[in-house]
């Protein structure tokens, strides 16, 4: 059936500071990589309040709303600014991902990748962070979960930092199994083997500095073989490739070959439980190897049959 893509021009809204890492540039990379995909593209639509309510109290998308700077941008951690597009490609890249789900579980594709900014696996329930301002795909497993009665799904992040925010979103949500990857000792500091989640749900795995793709994919082998006896009838990716080797915030020695790989072995898994599969954009800022890291991942989306 192909795979659906979403993606929305207000992606380029969200400006940061010059030389900031999570850049414009950064989408433009990503949808050039993906030129010459017959894939069936969308746009992402703007989500509704209630979706990001799921995870964030009202008060915080208030805040965001109400302080969006007119112009320039405004510091909301050390790490994360808002421009005066930012919410609007935030609340796409939430609507794209929340739009993803809804296609799968329709039947309309198996497979869905969602190329938006600013990513979203760092934000906590009342805290901008790491780039990120919603829970983008903790509030995509909320919606799968609780509008469409979904009685289990995953959520796995490859990206090289942890997940602080989705295990912060998850952690009480039984339903919901999450397995992230990461440098460790990295920002944000999260992510010990011992962070469990309230029901046990929750798989941490750290990543030595300066391991390999095939260290990672061995970890992952054992993390996979938990999340399919979790029986997940939706398996949601978060997407970074800033594990690559050229990526200049971290110390991981992935190439674009170990992101086709490990997402094969993701894909299997899920075939195997009848599971569709929604990735979205995360990380990753080297340019250049983002672009072949999400051509890579993207093209197996498109191949991987289980």
């Amino acid at each position: 059936m192909g795979v659906i893509a979403y993606s929305h021009k207000a992606a380029t809204g969200h400006e940061t500071p010059e030389g900031h890492p999570e850049q414009v540039a950064r989408h433009a990379a990503v949808i050039r990589a993906l030129d010459g995909l017959v894939l069936d593209w969308r746009e992402a639509p703007l989500c509704a309040d209630e979706e990001v309510l799921r995870c964030h109290p009202a008060s915080y998308l208030a805040g965001l709303r109400d302080g969006a700077p007119a112009a320039g941008v405004r510091m909301l951690d050390a790490d994360t600014w808002q421009s005066p597009g930012s919410l609007e490609a935030a609340l796409r890249a939430v609507g794209g991902a929340c739009a993803a789900v809804d296609a799968v579980l329709a039947g309309e594709a198996d497979r869905a990748f969602v190329a938006m900014r600013p990513p979203g696996h760092h934000a906590e329930r009342e805290t901008a962070m790491g780039f990120c301002l919603f829970g983008t795909v903790a509030i995509a497993a909320k919606r799968a979960l609780d509008h469409h009665g979904l009685p289990r799904v995953a959520v796995l992040d490859f990206d090289v930092h942890h997940g602080n925010g989705t295990q912060n979103l998850l952690w009480d949500e039984a339903r919901a199994l999450f397995v992230s990857s990461h440098q460790r000792p990295l920002y944000p500091g999260s992510g010990a083997v011992s962070e469990r989640g309230a029901h046990g749900q929750v798989i941490n795995i750290p990543l030595p500095e300066g391991s390999d793709g095939a260290f990672a994919r061995r970890e992952w082998a054992r993390a996979l073989t938990a999340v399919a006896a979790h029986r997940p009838e939706l398996v949601l990716i978060s997407a970074g490739f800033d594990a690559h080797g050229a990526d200049p915030l971290a110390g991981l020695d992935w190439d674009e070959e170990d992101f086709a790989l490990l997402t094969r072995d993701i894909c299997d898994m899920a075939a195997r439980c009848g599971a569709p599969v929604v990735s979205c954009l995360e990380g990753g800022y080297d340019l250049p190897a983002l672009g072949r890291s999400v051509r890579a991942h993207v093209m197996t989306l498109m191949e991987a049959t289980g």
